[in-house]
């Protein structure tokens, strides 16, 4: 039964992590990454649908993304959502495919990205303390319940392990994406 109380808050502190981990996905390192695109929606037939779902998206080169959509309609759209995004990229086209530079990153830049990737890292900690109140929150409650204070002491202790791991594990994504931005 201690297992269930403490599965619950596990799974989603698992879930603060590979959230944390997709968003440092589209963090823009040197190189050229198709998850940067992610978040960019293409209005199609009057819905807006993932770049990736209109479009085959490839990696022809290291600082170049190449975006050939299914339809070639569809062209003026996804140089419309490039642009109007956040990425400050700009698309080339010859009518057929996309493509996408990558300029290289300025130490000023990088060092502006490891500052984000830091305080993206640093909202997921709290969020996995967060989840550590909520538990310990519950488990006080569980003392009205007829359950020993050695039990809830040993829940607590188990939890405060689990954050412990979690924090360890996040510091271990923000240090490695931070890494990969600051290598030239």
């Amino acid at each position: 039964m201690a297992d269930e109380r403490i599965e619950k808050y596990e799974s989603k502190m698992t879930k603060t992590l590979e959230s944390l981990e997709k968003e440092l996905s589209t963090v823009r390192a040197g190189r050229a990454n198709p998850h940067i695109l992610d978040k960019i929606t293409v209005d199609y037939y009057g819905a807006p649908t993932p770049l990736q779902q209109v479009a085959n998206v490839t990696v022809p080169e290291a600082r170049m993304i190449q975006i050939q959509p299914w339809e070639a309609s569809l062209i003026k759209e996804i140089q419309k959502a490039i642009l109007s995004s956040d990425l400050g990229l700009n698309p080339n086209t010859d009518g057929k495919i996309i493509r996408l530079v990558l300029p290289e990153l300025t130490e000023e830049r990088r060092k502006e990205l490891v500052k984000d990737v830091k305080k993206k890292g640093e909202a997921a900690k709290v969020a996995v303390r967060n989840i550590r109140r909520d538990a310990n929150d519950a488990y006080k409650k569980l003392a009205k319940q007829d359950v020993s204070e050695d039990e809830i002491k040993e829940l607590e202790d188990k939890i405060q392990k689990l954050t412990d791991k979690f924090v360890k594990n996040i510091d271990k994504a923000v240090e490695e994406k931070s890494k990969e931005i600051l290598t030239v």
